[in-house]
């Protein structure tokens, strides 16, 4: 009786249990159904659904062939050497019960197992479907490598993809053998006993076919090995040298023709039953590998390459000098040979004058708290810390300017961040900020050129709302029927009280819709957010706005391209866009130099990257995107026409990707040349501006950036380039231009920071619709004479924190709780030499930081000039009167008079005349005096320290002490 009412019992157990499988198996499903669906809808709703789908299709594809590529030849293994098992053998006691235990699950194992690696190997194939479009979609290149003669799209499409599916077919044989050869065993078609191993007839020829595959496989991928070599980094060039040449590829050709005769060997045994031979040709070939591949490269380097390394070798190191420039796209540089003089005579600026007209004074990385206090208006709105450069026409003059979108900062509403609030109210940021590069207010502030809320200034109508920005929320929802209320913030009110604000409702098309309840559901899935359902500010017109930083909007429907690391705001045909620069790269490239990415484009501005997996040797700017910040469109245009990668990207996606010729005038003018580009280019000339093999295997002219004069010692993060409008040497007029600096090379760590080259790139791309200016892209290196010593950045900022004039009017600045910032140190080829700029600004040491641009410093030479303005402080360094005026000119240098202020040289000296205090306040002659005295007070002190005179230094403290308080009542 208790057996019968149990069984109801279980059944309805496994019922349960079967049926909350199945819901959860259906439960399971959907979510990944509604992952899947939110794609769509925002690719769709993009225009890119074509990009989607030709990746989920080559995905799929990839999996399938993946998928049964290996499960089907795993399932004919374990078949083959079941079915043709010896039925009457007896098996040993052992194997036996090993049967026994394993054959009730037989038939799972044979279905279950390639199921199970099919399923791993299908996943991993999947993920090369980049591979496998680039391969059949590839775009010769006309170019030839130098060893084989083989067009350089080989390397670039052909080879990974050939030598991924032979790596492929390898371990599929491998796995394929092995578990079929534990099968034979399993069931007594092999045994051994002592040390005769015997083979059932069908597991010979199972097993002996399978080894002649899996050989001759590897003779294949030998043979494909030959090419790598040439994209291979050896000890000293990335490339075949001459043991390569003459040792490693005609090596390896060898092993592969033996390789193929011990598969030979294989298939005999499998038919004849003779395994010596193919044992004896296995070991005939790991011994051959041996010799051919390690022993003779190592007879050749040894005896024939090191006694005269750079004779032997100065033809492949040639070829790596020219594959690694062409590669990197340097190889039409233009260098120019540059006498720097440090001469300051008067009027030496004046073939300079549009540079140094365009000076920046103000530094983006520096100013971001200035804009914030005097822009951000409300706690929601905030600035990136790092500005942007760009340049807009203003009165009729290309003007340098320093940009910054206000985007909105949701932590700044502090308790009121409701899902509501977060969700429909507060949805977009407003406006674009500039401020002139080259200009500031009396009391150093930034000079506006666009401000304030509604916008204003000098760059005309356009739509301000941002949508979609670096700093945007997850999500937002937006838009509603028209009639209904606006709920969306648009920005603060300048009403009176209780007038909280100015609302808008979005009109555009920006984001899939929520206009159903099944979009609604999907949604509330993807966000795991119930209001998503349930609210009613969801409407039949609303959007749903998410992934909507520029960069991973254009990386979203451009998976192919490296993107650059800073997309830039700037005013396009009336509308707020972001421009975002992408690049097509390869690690495939014959000959040349591997390195990697984010190593290369790190420094102050740009972290460097933990782990360093983006390995490079090609790189061409192919792709400038664009994202309109109001309504999230993207345009991607194809900008190197000659760029194979991008030309066949071009085949797999023909509807994603515009030409050139679409892009306006206005865009045109303001794209430029990408920073990430700049500097891995400026890595690879470190060393290979050197064009000569013998100079360059001696190592005798190699450079490097310079540190970041004005982060902390302990960082030794490279200084960034700058972007200035100046002319360069060797150019026929100023442009927008991108520049670095080089100093010597040094393996320790006190090398000198003495200036060895100038490097700068045309950055200006017209303002002709679909036409790019000539001269873009040119790239200039500036080579400074060998038997000179030009003071490097280093070396500069050095002279300026040691120059004890300087040193004593900065400590007149950080008084009363300030604290002094140093900007960016810019270096400028005028005058003949090289001028250094430094702003210098002073902000509360407080909570509230406002950096105010209060003094610059200049040097050429070894003279020093610290001044208000720029201008004053170029007329002081040349003689009082440079030749020509900064930007700045309109800035009152209160109380100055021509050709006073202070100036030094190698000495720490002061001129007479009437200065300018840090805070805008006339100077007067007692000024003067106080701190001329405070200067000789620090002197004596550090003299009597010297000499360990402690009554002379505690006197010496009391004359400073008195000066500087003469000092702070002279300055009010």
């Amino acid at each position: 009786m208790t057996t019968t009412a149990a069984a109801p019992r279980r059944r309805n157990r496994s019922t349960l249990a079967i049926t909350a499988a199945i819901v959860a198996a259906l439960l399971i499903g959907f979510f990944i159904f509604a992952g899947l669906y939110a794609d769509v809808l925002w690719f769709d709703q993009l225009g890119f659904q074509q990009v989607l789908f030709t990746q989920w299709g080559a995905g799929v594809a990839l999996f399938a062939a993946g998928f049964f590529g290996m499960a089907i030849p795993v399932f004919v293994s374990i078949y083959l050497a079941y079915r043709f098992r010896p039925v009457y053998a007896r098996p040993a006691a052992q194997l036996d019960r090993y049967q026994q235990v394993i054959e009730p699950l037989r038939r799972l194992a044979a279905i279950g197992i390639p199921i199970v690696v099919g399923l791993f190997a299908g996943v991993s194939a999947a993920t090369r479907w980049q591979t496998a479009l680039l391969y059949f979609n590839s775009t010769p290149t006309g170019e030839t490598d130098p060893q084989f003669g083989l067009d350089i799209s080989f390397y670039l499409f052909d080879l990974p993809f050939i030598h991924g599916v032979v790596g492929f077919a390898s371990a599929i044989v491998l796995l394929a053998g092995l578990i079929g050869l534990a099968t034979t065993y399993l069931y007594g078609a092999i045994r051994v006993a002592g040390r005769e191993v015997r083979f059932a007839k069908a597991a010979r020829v199972q097993l002996g076919i399978t080894a002649a595959v899996y050989v001759a496989l590897q003779a294949v991928s030998i043979w494909l090995d030959q090419y790598v070599t040439l994209s291979t980094a050896g000890t000293l060039i990335t490339g075949a040298s001459y043991t390569d040449v003459f040792a490693v590829i005609p090596g390896r050709q060898i092993v592969a023709g033996v390789a193929v005769i011990v598969a030979l060997l294989f298939l005999f045994a499998a038919i004849t039953g003779r395994w010596r031979f193919p044992v004896i040709g296995t070991a005939l070939l790991i011994v051959v590998s041996l010799l051919i591949g390690s022993v003779a490269p190592w007879v050749v380097q040894r005896f024939t390459v090191a006694p005269s390394e750079l004779s032997v070798e100065r033809p492949y190191i040639q070829r790596n000098i020219d594959m690694t420039r062409e590669a990197y796209g340097v190889a039409d540089i233009e260098e120019v040979p540059y006498e720097a003089t440090s001469e300051t005579t008067p009027g030496a600026l004046r073939q300079d004058a549009e540079t140094t007209a365009n000076i920046r004074i103000l530094d983006p990385a520096v100013v971001s708290p200035t804009f914030g206090q005097l822009q951000r208006f409300k706690q929601y709105y905030t600035f990136n810390d790092t500005l942007d450069v760009d340049r807009y026409e203003v009165d009729g003059q290309t003007t340098d300017t320093v940009v910054a979108v206000r985007e909105l900062n949701q932590a700044g509403l502090g308790d009121s961040q409701t899902w509501y609030n977060r969700t429909v109210v507060y949805t977009h940021g407003y406006g674009l900020v500039a401020a002139y590069g080259n200009q500031r207010s009396a009391d150093g502030q930034p000079k506006f050129v666009e401000s304030d809320i509604p916008t204003t200034g000098a760059l005309g109508e356009f739509e301000p709302r941002v949508y979609f920005g670096e700093n945007s929320p997850g999500y937002s929802i937006v838009g509603a029927p028209a009639g209904t209320d606006p709920i969306e913030l648009d920005y603060p009110s300048n009403g009176g009280e209780g007038d909280s604000g100015i609302y808008t409702t979005f009109s555009g098309d920006a984001g899939p819709s929520l206009g159903n309840w099944f979009n609604k559901l999907i949604y509330a899935l993807k966000f795991q957010s119930e209001q998503i359902f349930l609210s009613d500010a969801v409407n039949s017109e609303s959007q749903i706005l998410y992934d909507r930083d520029p960069r991973e909007r254009v990386q979203k429907v451009a998976p192919y391209l490296t993107l650059d690391s800073d997309a830039y705001p700037t005013v396009v045909d009336g509308r707020l866009k972001w421009v975002v620069d992408g690049f097509t790269t390869s690690s495939s490239y014959p000959y040349s130099k591997v390195q990697s990415l984010g190593d290369a484009i790190a420094d102050s501005y740009t972290p460097s990257p933990n782990f360093a997996i983006d390995d490079v040797n090609y790189i061409r700017n192919s792709v400038k995107a664009t994202v309109d910040a109001y309504d999230g469109s993207v345009e991607l245009y194809v900008w190197d026409e000659n760029d194979p990668v991008i030309l066949s990207w071009e085949k797999v996606f023909p509807t994603s990707l515009k030409p050139m010729s679409e892009m306006s005038g206005e865009l045109m003018s303001h794209v430029r040349y990408p920073q990430d580009l700049f500097k891995v280019q400026r890595a690879i000339l470190g060393t290979y501006h050197v064009t000569d093999a013998g100079s360059w295997y001696q190592a005798d002219d190699a450079w490097r950036t310079p540190a970041d004069p004005t982060a902390p010692a302990t960082s030794d993060v490279l200084q960034p380039p700058y972007y200035l409008t100046m002319q360069v040497p060797g150019s026929d007029a100023p442009t927008y231009s991108l520049y670095s600096t080089y100093i010597p090379r040094q393996n320790n760590a006190g090398g000198q920071s003495v200036l060895t080259g100038y490097l700068a790139v045309d950055s200006d791309a017209g303002a002709t619709a679909g036409e790019r200016a000539e001269g873009y892209g040119k790239l200039r290196l500036l080579e400074l004479p060998k038997d000179d010593t030009v003071p490097g950045p280093g070396q500069v900022q050095n002279t300026f924190n040691s120059n004890a004039q300087v040193a004593t009017e900065l400590n007149i600045l950080e008084r009363g709780g300030s604290e002094v910032v140093r900007g960016n140190l810019l270096t400028l080829p005028v005058g003949g030499g090289l001028l250094y700029v430094q702003p210098v600004y002073v902000q509360s040491s407080g909570e509230t930081k406002l950096p105010l641009l209060r003094r610059v410093l200049v040097s050429f030479g070894d003279r020093v000039a610290f001044e208000d303005t720029l201008d004053s402080a170029l007329d002081e360094l040349f003689g009082g009167d440079s030749g020509a005026d900064a930007g700045d000119t309109a800035v009152p240098n209160e109380g100055a008079e021509p050709g006073t202020g202070t100036d030094t040289g190698t000495d720490t000296g002061t001129d007479g005349g009437t200065e300018t205090g840090g805070d805008g306040t006339a100077v007067s002659a007692d000024l003067r005096q106080a701190l001329a005295d405070a200067n000789q007070a620090l002197q004596d002190r550090a003299a009597a320290y010297a000499e360990n005179d402690l009554v002379a230094a505690a006197e010496a403290d009391a004359r400073l002490q008195a000066a500087l308080e003469k000092a702070i009542a002279a300055g009010g």
